[in-house]
């Protein structure tokens, strides 16, 4: 279960920065941002693991039935996204991007440790690609330690192929 916020808009920084929950006019926006900043995964991870587009709307259409994402907006205008999604005992962080021009600049600290306080299950996941080691260092620096499961937490909480499963990692961090 994740926190009911969706009302709450959260100011940091200044006057022009936000976290908030994207709404579904921010659908177009988001698949702009997923498939930009996906571009980082191109040569680091297997060629027929990265489509073009990388996220085709229809699947994010799928995902924002099941996940709640939050949004950094700058100016005005929304620059990056994290989703949680609950699923049983745990939480899992789904889709975390930042648009490449902004990166660097602590947003995805920022909404890592707001979507923290949002969750309500015992832990939080993120599966991400084995070949991503620039995610893998993001989250070990919040906390998060690789798990030794990671085949048996892939099969039990996201809905992958074996080829995705025999790529990625988990990362997990205890929350409550």
């Amino acid at each position: 279960m994740i926190k009911d916020f969706s009302t709450d808009s959260h100011r940091t920084v200044d006057s022009e920065t936000m976290i908030r929950q994207c709404q579904p006019q921010d659908r177009e926006r988001m698949y702009f941002i997923i498939n930009e900043a996906a571009r980082a995964y191109e040569g680091a991870i297997p060629a027929d693991c990265y489509p073009q587009p990388y996220m085709p709307m229809s699947e994010l259409e799928q995902e924002l039935k099941r996940v709640t994402f939050f949004g950094w907006e700058a100016n005005g205008e929304l620059v990056g996204i994290m989703g949680v999604e609950p699923i049983k005992d745990t939480t899992l962080i789904r889709h975390a991007y930042v648009l490449p021009r902004w990166q660097r600049q602590g947003i995805s600290s920022r909404l890592l440790d707001y979507t923290k306080k949002l969750v309500t299950t015992p832990r939080l996941l993120v599966g991400t690609w084995a070949d991503a080691g620039w995610a893998i260092d993001f989250y070990e620096k919040h906390g998060f330690k690789l798990q030794p499961d990671k085949d048996k937490l892939l099969k039990t909480y996201w809905d992958i192929s074996q080829r995705q499963i025999d790529t990625s990692v988990v990362l997990g961090v205890e929350v409550n």
